[in-house]
């Protein structure tokens, strides 16, 4: 389940929640020096015993990014085999996606800032969506996100 919302600043968030657990959960927010190239955001998880953040995502306008990627899994709503990964140019974040049987996809959700620095952290949370309709909101909130369109 995916919602695209303004927040009480007027600022426009997504957040994904696991069908199988709404506690677990991804939000995309404080979107931020946005230019003709790319768009600065932060994306946060939450599970039982986990909260985690990462400020200064960046996503680039040119090539495929999250939306692109998020839309081919919900144009495959049939499903696939195996394992499906998306990464940003800084592999801060990660999204890797698996089809089970009854038309569910989970999508893992790793935050990993500073991948190269020594000591670094990594957090993952893993989000269960309908593969149809649930997918294909997905992205286009995403992609409303990103680019601040609004539907």
């Amino acid at each position: 389940m995916t919602s695209l919302g303004v927040d009480t600043d007027g600022k426009t968030g997504v957040t994904i929640h696991s069908r199988d657990d709404t506690s677990v959960g991804v939000t995309f927010c404080d979107r931020f020096e946005a230019d003709a190239d790319c768009v600065h955001y932060a994306v946060e998880l939450r599970a039982p015993g986990l909260t985690a953040r990462v400020d200064g995502v960046v996503a680039w306008f040119r090539g495929s990014g999250l939306p692109a990627f998020l839309e081919g899994l919900a144009v495959d709503y049939r499903g696939w085999d195996g394992e499906r990964c998306w990464q940003t140019d800084d592999s801060d974040l990660t999204v890797s996606a698996v089809f089970r049987s009854g038309g569910h996809v989970g999508l893992t959700w790793t935050l990993r800032p500073w991948p190269r620095a020594a000591g670094g952290w990594s957090a993952s949370a893993t989000t269960w969506l309908e593969a149809g309709e649930q997918m294909t909101s997905l992205a286009a909130d995403i992609r409303c996100f990103l680019t601040e369109e609004h539907r």
